[in-house]
């Protein structure tokens, strides 16, 4: 049993994010959903983008750290697109197990972090013709990551959905691809287990 942080993308914790807590209960994790939004959800990335960014990005990782703390140290984080990069933030500031990263990883720079902690692994995912992936970024956390002793796998996937794994978002969703993804999560969060 491992306990997990899941921290939504820019739309917010909705049926997309619950889908993925019930994805790992099943195999008896405890998973904490990290909602920055208070509630709030949205169904168009510019929107949700606008109201992110109306609330600003030091304040949103506040709150992504502050969701954490009664968490015991050596939990997983999960981040789903601009939640990548508060999973990545949090693992920074506490000790943590691993980190999965889907849709979204950011170059340690762009969160004020000048080393990866030492010898904490990553997992990142995302498809080959995603709009939002950034040219060269999940390259330098790969980088980051190794540079500091953790392993880093790189996982691309076929299309150009974004929230590829998430079945609410039916433009974006790919079923076989989410199977591999989640496969992958479940091996990577197993091995993490303090039991």
């Amino acid at each position: 049993m491992t306990d997990i942080a899941v921290f939504h993308s820019v739309l917010g914790a909705g049926d997309g994010i619950h889908d993925a807590a019930e994805r790992l209960h099943p195999h008896g994790h405890q998973v904490l959903i990290v909602d920055q939004y208070e509630g709030r959800t949205f169904e168009d990335y510019a929107e949700a983008s606008a109201f992110a960014e109306q609330i600003g990005w030091p304040i949103l990782m506040d709150r992504a750290l502050a969701a954490v703390q009664a968490l015991p140290d050596g939990f997983v984080c999960l981040g789903f697109s601009n939640g990548a990069g508060m999973a990545e933030y949090v693992a920074t500031k506490r000790t943590v197990a691993g980190v999965v990263l889907c849709s979204g990883a950011l170059p340690l720079e762009m969160i004020g972090v000048q080393a990866w902690p030492a010898g904490v692994a990553v997992q990142i995912h995302q498809t080959r013709g995603d709009p939002f992936r950034k040219e060269g970024w999940p390259e330098s956390v790969v980088e980051s990551v190794r540079a500091a002793g953790g392993s880093a796998e790189l996982f691309e996937y076929p299309g150009s959905g974004h929230l590829f794994p998430d079945p609410s978002r039916t433009d974006e969703y790919d079923p076989d691809s989410a199977e591999v993804f989640w496969r992958r999560v479940q091996a990577f969060c197993a091995t993490r287990s303090p039991e």
